[in-house]
């Protein structure tokens, strides 16, 4: 009778447990990123009136008689099942769609979390703006002059440096993949103005110094007459100006004044690139890309150490033989202006910054260009459910977790980042109402076998009377 009563205690101690639980889970259901929790129960201990006995050639084998002693908590799991996602609009809120935990730094501690609500603090930090821990991951390095990230470094704080300078870039190279239209008329020795303007095309451009001043680049292609697949061209950068800028055309790598500012293409019976030869005779290869020194005086500059030349350089890509892919090409066809891309710019500043689903940070700048500045860590874990809560929907590693395996997201079973969106938390309300349910019956029926083992007591007690 006694082992009734203790029986009963078990069961209303631990189903206390479980709605705890329940509870938790209920006034979680509108966190960012909470995982929800579940109780399992196991019976606890048996005493054995009689053991169990062989059968033998008289009499069949006879089955032990346990009586049980009570239930306990087996397990207090956490469910890491996918949280549904809500989109914000705000960049620096962050989801992840998969397996992993955005990594997180208090001092020396690594913390993990499903909550994205990030946020810039006034250093520039990405950090979770309600406890002020630091998002990790990889900044970008500066490699022969383009940012390079090194997800195997590190970890490092994500730093966006808003408002920061982007300084001027001088133009290095010009690709143009205008076409020459193969019906313009040729242009006889000693033609009128308004003939040679019939057999010229013009190409213009802006480029920029190193100051990040623009300068208007222009090529002009002349029909060379009696040979149909020939045109002359002559490169100036700033027309009209005065002084003029000397502009300068070579196959060599650093033009110098006095060399000429014209150059001959050739195409071949297909309208492709076939050669092309400077104004000093020289030719270039019959294969490959084809490409020109071009340098020109830029006003206002001093050469010496420390300071820009007075003289700037930059290639002209005319596009590669053979090819009619962002290439120069005669077709008949109506001639076009077409550049296909420049790589100079002014100063900028750094106006906003975007994520994308690889946890890359870019940062985007006034001036139009934009380049990476970091990229966010996620850790995944062998078991997730071994993780230790520790508040503030964060987790610690533990014994029974494994080692945190860091690394970008998309790669070794990450999920990836989708920014401008949190997860909420997984917890199911209609599925912890019916939990509250179970639970509380469970506990009833358990206080119901104490107050019957307590009037079997009592009756046992009036038996002298």
């Amino acid at each position: 009778m006694m082992r009734s009563l203790y029986s009963g205690v078990s069961g209303l101690e631990n189903h206390q447990v479980r709605m705890d639980v329940i509870g938790n889970n209920i006034a979680n259901v509108n966190t960012t990123g909470f995982k929800k929790d579940r109780v399992t129960f196991q019976d606890l201990l048996y005493q054995q009136m009689s053991g169990a006995a062989a059968p033998t050639a008289e009499v069949g084998g006879v089955n032990p008689k346990e009586v049980g002693l009570g239930m306990t908590v087996a397990s207090i799991d956490t469910i890491h099942t996918q949280g549904a996602l809500q989109t914000t609009g705000v960049m620096t809120d962050l989801a992840l769609q998969g397996n992993g935990f955005f990594v997180l730094k208090n001092g020396n501690s690594t913390l993990y979390t499903r909550d994205g609500a990030f946020g810039i603090d006034r250093d520039g930090r990405l950090v979770n703006p309600a406890s002020g821990y630091r998002v990790q991951g990889w900044l970008a390095q500066d490699v022969n002059g383009k940012p390079m990230i090194a997800s195997s470094g590190a970890l490092q704080d994500i730093v966006i440096p808003v408002g920061s300078k982007d300084p001027a870039k001088a133009t290095g190279r010009v690709d143009l993949a205008c076409n020459l239209d193969k019906r313009t008329i040729d242009v006889p020795p000693g033609a009128t103005p308004d003939t040679v303007e019939q057999g010229t095309w013009r190409v213009e451009e802006k480029i920029y110094d190193s100051f990040g001043s623009p300068h208007i680049f222009r090529t002009e292609f002349r029909k060379v007459p009696g040979q149909p697949n020939r045109w002359t061209g002559t490169v100036t950068v700033d027309p009209g100006a005065n002084p003029p800028t000397n502009t300068a055309v070579s196959l060599g790598q650093n033009p110098q004044p006095g060399q000429g500012n014209t150059f001959t293409v050739e195409f071949d019976n297909r309208g492709l690139l076939r050669q092309v030869t400077d104004g000093q005779g020289g030719q270039s290869p019959t294969t490959g890309a084809l490409d020109m020194g071009v340098s020109f005086d830029v006003a206002g500059t001093t050469p010496g150490p420390g300071g820009a030349q007075t003289r700037q350089t930059f290639r002209i890509n005319l596009g590669a033989v053979g090819s009619a892919e962002n290439t120069v090409t005669q077709m008949a066809e109506r001639s076009s202006t077409k550049v296909f891309s420049q790589d100079g710019y002014t100063m900028g500043y750094l106006d906003s910054f975007k994520i994308d689903q690889s946890g890359i940070v870019s940062a985007v700048y006034s001036n139009g260009t934009d380049r990476p500045i970091g990229q966010i860590a996620i850790g995944s874990f062998t078991n997730p459910a071994g993780l230790e809560k520790v508040g503030e929907t964060n987790f610690v590693q533990s014994n029974n977790s494994g080692m945190a395996n860091i690394g970008p997201s998309g790669i070794a079973g990450k999920g990836k980042i989708i920014a401008g969106t949190l997860e909420m938390s997984n917890v199911d309300l209609a599925e912890e109402m019916v939990d509250m349910i179970v639970t509380e019956r469970g506990f009833q029926a358990n206080s119901k076998t104490i107050q019957t083992s307590d009037q079997m007591l009592q009756e046992l007690l009036t038996l002298k009377r």
